[in-house]
């Protein structure tokens, strides 16, 4: 039985709601927030995006990383 669950808010994609088509990989702003503090990407589950968005995202910060404006790890 379920009794102690709390209530959680619904999470949303924060690129449907600003109307964003395209994420850029130049953004690093906005792509340090989809990635933890040791350097790996956070998962859909996790931030809420869409399955579009969330390919998007990943496909972006893996293209920072591969021009070094994204570290693969963090020490």
């Amino acid at each position: 039985m379920r009794y102690n669950r709390r209530f959680q808010r619904r999470k949303f994609c924060r690129f449907c709601v600003d109307k964003i088509d395209f994420i850029d990989y130049k953004d690093v702003k906005t792509l340090r927030n989809f990635v933890t503090d040791r350097g790996k990407m956070l998962a859909g589950r996790m931030t809420g995006n869409c399955a579009k968005h969330q390919r998007e995202l990943t496909r972006a910060i893996k293209r920072a990383r591969n021009i070094a404006l994204l570290p693969f790890i963090e020490k």
